[in-house]
């Protein structure tokens, strides 16, 4: 047999085993491969995988796609979403998915959680909603910048039918 006379932790290439040889993966390895599995989005956001869209120095154009349950944001390392900004907590908020809604609540961070600049404790997100954690500041997202809103969508079609419907009128008057 091959491995035959190595270690379980030879056999996982240096790395530690558990005792049925289960492999053991440092906490850098892990974010290695949450972040090959986030690259199967698109990054786009949409009303079923909204996004987190920094706006202040340092996170401008950042991404961070939201998932389903609960996502913790703060400063530290262990967070889902990681924001560096000294004047963001360790922990500082939660944003959790509630049936189809996400709500965003602040965890007694020093420096508050503000939606549209008022202070919060939870509050639901709507599309463009201004986050500011601290002095980071971020923008809550169900669709592109580019992308019109349903509801004008809607008026647009509805004109283009009357349009049409007018045209048809005026040249069957006609014929």
């Amino acid at each position: 047999m091959k491995n035959r006379g190595q270690t379980p932790s030879q056999l996982a290439g240096g790395r530690s085993s558990g005792p049925q040889g289960t492999r053991l993966f440092a906490v850098e390895k892990l974010r290695q491969y949450a972040g090959e599995a986030e690259a199967g989005t698109t990054g786009r956001a949409s009303v079923r995988e909204p996004v987190l869209e920094g706006s202040s120095a340092g996170l401008a154009g950042r991404r961070f796609v939201l998932r389903t349950g609960r996502q913790t944001i703060g400063r530290r390392d262990d967070n889902d979403i990681v924001v560096n900004h000294p004047s963001v907590s360790a922990s500082h908020a939660w944003i959790i998915n509630h049936q189809g809604h996400y709500v965003i609540m602040n965890t007694l961070s020093t420096n508050g959680t503000f939606v549209n600049d008022k202070r919060i404790h939870e509050t639901t997100l709507k599309h463009g909603d201004r986050i500011r954690l601290g002095q980071a500041a971020l923008v809550f997202l169900t669709r592109e910048h580019d992308a019109p809103a349903p509801a004008r969508r809607r008026r647009i079609f509805i004109g283009l039918l009357v349009l049409v419907a007018l045209g048809a009128l005026a040249w069957w008057r006609v014929a």
